[in-house]
């Protein structure tokens, strides 16, 4: 029996729930902050609220039913991961990744794996992880018909594939080896600009529909577009043109539309911006079931995903950092629904990863599926209206640019021609303003900085092949900076350093010294702070005043022209104001590495 809301004696107490009543509350705060006045209509108060994603996309304040009713999970628009009620979920395939150049070590760390978590194997074969003819001793003693193992061999592929099928041949069990042969040419193209054969990758999805039942032979690997910098749509637009191309070639090769359609596996990266990553997964889901059902594939068919986590977001400074960032991203893509998720070390931008990192990458994945219960649930974001309107979104803008590069003849075409290159610089560019700006904070790095960290020190990692589309991370520019400044210390023995004048008392200057002191420490230059008369003794070139605004207005320039004196050869003010003797402001959304470059300068610390 269901009980009416007005007798139910706790809802009785509330008026119910308007949109116009909520709108009245949000534009009394927007009003304090000069965002609204009194004149902003209602109906533009949640706008004021929107932004855009990168791909354009609105990102709302509030989303309500009517915004986008959920579907069921196996049925269009296919979102939803395919997934059995009730207890006793599958989960995800733990799928670890191995690219250490010595055999006898992979193999180590794969059987470690395997007996702590792990469930497949991801090989980096060739140039930029283990030869090719290593990979009988690396896998020796591990069971193919119970692990799968995905093959990541760029320009090596036929040679790996030969190796690897030779391999299961040899052991008895074709019929049960699982997992994939890595054939990507449009990917191996992104990377490094020479694209791989088409008919070679062809040949061997034949082979493995023939011979190979339960292994895929293609592998399309989305990670070069978003390594570039590219953003969630442009991934998955370039993922669909690079499935659809396969497609193409496959059926050509003589399979059916649904033996092409089941040789076919994504590899999507996901980060830290959860939401975003849950809705990347679900909406590739939902791109590939539309060129299912214009391809004549089976009803259901859907996409195979292996979610990793993002090279781009991780970071060399402060890399303990990295395991709170793969969390995040990796409990997005089991929320997503990916059929296998891979969580990098936290090391990974260091070296080759120690058995502790490793392990914690492992274990990330055992404590959201047995510790959270995370598997349990058949569609964790289904029926919130926000993901659902977000997949929906970037579906569509993912579509768009997918149509946008068949028109120019296909993804081959495109990054020959310099198309998919342009578009992602654009995306970068813009992501890297924001990240210079800190409206895109990276923690231990842009915010809460460590000049006294220790990193901890690791075998260099073989260098992947290079030559196609640049591969950039996020905090690539204040990681520049920190270097800059070990640099100056091992050549001088001390950091650069900026005295922080501070005026008035604690209660008045703290909270902007410890902005300023934040902003400078992110490029590698140490703080000092005292008043404005002890700049001679603090061995600092320039200053940087620290205040509030009613202080600023009563003694700015009298500092300043103290601190001039006492030789400084720049003044910053740290907010907004112009004052004599002041040559320019740090505040929140300032350029701050910008400001940083120029400190470093003036502080003769050369690049």
């Amino acid at each position: 029996m269901t009980v009416p809301p007005e007798e139910l004696e706790l809802a009785a107490a509330f008026p119910p729930a308007e949109r116009d009543r909520w709108r009245e509350m949000v534009k009394g705060v927007l009003r304090k902050s000069g965002a609204a006045t009194d004149d902003t209509p209602l109906d533009e108060i949640e706008g004021l609220l929107t932004r855009d994603s990168y791909d354009a996309v609105p990102i709302a304040a509030l989303y309500t039913r009517g915004d986008a009713p959920p579907g069921r999970p196996g049925l269009a628009p296919y979102v939803r991961e395919v997934r059995p009620d009730g207890e006793g979920v599958a989960g995800w395939d733990v799928r670890q990744r191995h690219a250490h150049p010595d055999p006898a070590v992979t193999r180590e760390a794969i059987l470690a794996d395997l007996e702590n978590g792990a469930t497949s194997v991801w090989l980096r074969l060739g140039e930029g992880g283990l030869p090719v003819d290593g990979l009988p001793d690396a896998l020796r003693g591990v069971l193919l018909d119970l692990a799968p193992v995905v093959l990541d061999a760029g320009a090596a592929t036929a040679q790996a594939a030969e190796a690897f099928l030779a391999l299961a041949a040899e052991r008895g069990n074709a019929a049960g080896v699982s997992g994939s042969l890595g054939a990507d040419p449009l990917g191996l193209a992104a990377r490094t600009g020479t694209a791989g054969s088409p008919d070679e990758a062809a040949a061997l999805a034949v082979r493995c529909v023939r011979e190979f039942p339960k292994l895929r032979a293609i592998t399309v690997d989305a990670t070069p577009y978003h390594d570039a910098g590219g953003s969630d749509a442009e991934d998955l637009g370039a993922a669909a043109a690079a499935g659809v191309a396969y497609l193409r070639a496959l059926t050509g090769a003589g399979l059916s539309v649904d033996e092409a359609f089941g040789q076919i596996e994504f590899r999507l990266a996901v980060n830290a911006d959860q939401f975003s990553s849950i809705a990347k997964l679900r909406a590739m889901r939902r791109l590939w079931a539309r060129v299912a059902e214009v391809s004549g594939a089976a009803d259901g068919t859907s996409a195979r995903l292996h979610a990793v986590t993002s090279s781009a977001m991780m970071t060399r400074r402060d890399p303990w950092v990295n395991m709170l960032r793969t969390t995040v991203a990796a409990f997005a893509a089991g929320v997503g629904g990916a059929d296998a998720v891979t969580v990098q070390p936290f090391d990974a931008r260091i070296g080759l990863p120690d058995d502790f990192a490793r392990r914690i990458a492992r274990n990330t994945q055992t404590l959201l599926l047995e510790e959270s219960s995370l598997a349990r649930v058949v569609d964790p974001a289904g029926g919130s209206w926000y993901a659902e309107s977000l997949t929906e979104g970037l579906a569509r803008s993912a579509w768009t640019w997918f149509t946008e590069i068949e028109k120019a003849g296909g993804l081959a075409a495109a990054l020959d021609s310099g198309l998919v290159a342009d578009r992602l610089a654009a995306t970068w560019a813009r992501r890297r303003a924001d990240v210079a700006r800190r409206k895109a904070p990276l923690t231990g790095v842009s915010e809460f900085p460590d000049l006294t960290e220790r990193l901890p020190e690791r075998d260099a990692a073989p260098a992947p092949p290079g030559g196609g589309l640049p591969v950039v991370t996020y905090a690539q520019d204040f990681e520049a900076l920190r270097d800059r400044s070990d640099a100056h210390l091992d050549a001088t023995g001390a950091r650069p350093r900026v005295f922080l004048a501070t005026l008035g008392p604690i209660a008045v200057h703290t909270a902007r010294a410890s902005f300023a002191a934040n902003l400078f420490q992110a490029g590698g230059i140490e703080t000092v702070s005292g008043a404005p008369e002890e700049f001679g003794t603090s061995g600092a070139a320039v200053a940087c005043l620290c205040s509030s605004d009613r202080l600023y207005e009563e003694r700015a320039a009298d500092a300043a022209r103290v601190l001039r004196e006492a030789g400084a050869v720049k003044v910053w003010l740290a907010g907004k104001g112009t004052f004599e003797g002041v040559d320019a402001n740090v505040y929140a959304g300032c350029d701050a590495i910008g400001v940083l470059e120029t400190t470093l300068h003036d502080l003769g610390v050369n690049e």
